[in-house]
């Protein structure tokens, strides 16, 4: 079962991420909505949004991973298995402060950014010192 959603004052910098990248997708907001009245099954879920199950699936994983919504595989009484989701109760209130509150746990990508930044300014001293030899 995936964690629930903290409190926003609680927030670390991932769940914060993690939450506003499920929330930021219109497909997404849909699902929550229809999931809004109650548990629903894969297959209907899909007819009453008009998409196909695969894409679903691929939405419902990210909301569940964010800890929005949750999953359950049951049996139907032919023997078939169904899969239910429901959302997760949730309130976001992000202010300056929450966001500022997270930022001692947000993911590191500095790395990325300073090999990237010192990849561009090698090939830009190089290609400089190469027209300065001409």
């Amino acid at each position: 079962m995936p964690p629930e959603v903290p409190p926003a004052e609680d927030l670390t910098g991932a769940a914060l991420l993690a939450a506003c990248s499920a929330l930021a997708n219109p497909h997404r907001l849909r699902i929550l909505g229809a999931l809004a009245d109650g548990r629903q099954y894969v297959s209907l879920l899909a007819r009453r949004l008009g998409m196909s199950r695969p894409l679903l699936h691929m939405h419902l994983q990210k909301l569940q991973s964010a800890g929005l919504v949750t999953g359950e595989l049951e049996l139907s009484e032919d023997g078939k298995a169904v899969k239910y989701f429901e959302a997760v109760p949730f309130a976001l209130t992000i202010t300056p402060q929450t966001v500022k509150a997270s930022l001692p746990t947000l993911p590191d990508t500095g790395k990325a950014a300073t090999a990237t930044e010192t990849a561009i300014g090698t090939a830009t001293e190089t290609d400089t010192e190469k027209d300065t030899e001409k």
